[in-house]
């Protein structure tokens, strides 16, 4: 959600003209900035954004991959059977 109100913000600030008055909230305050600030402010918090989006969805797929694999051995405890393990010699 936050992604995706920094593209907002960047898309409205592409609309507006450098002689225009840009404010952003520091607490309870309305602070004057300077067009340029802001939009490096913003790129930087976009790419923040993007990067741990990107770094969720590969934990992600790692979990859902673990996750499989602990289904099979509970299906396999349940059902009786031994753990998938190669025959041993005898």
């Amino acid at each position: 959600m936050e992604l995706s109100e920094t593209e907002k913000a960047l898309e409205e600030l592409g609309k507006t003209t450098d002689s225009e008055a840009i404010y952003k909230f520091a607490g309870n305050l309305l602070v004057k900035v300077q067009k340029d600030a802001i939009v490096k402010e913003l790129n930087e918090k976009k790419e923040l954004g993007n990067t741990r989006k990107m770094v969720l969805t590969k934990q992600e797929g790692r979990f859902r991959e673990n996750l499989k694999e602990l289904q099979v051995k509970i299906d396999d405890a349940v059902k009786g059977r031994a753990p998938a393990t190669p025959p041993e010699d005898q």
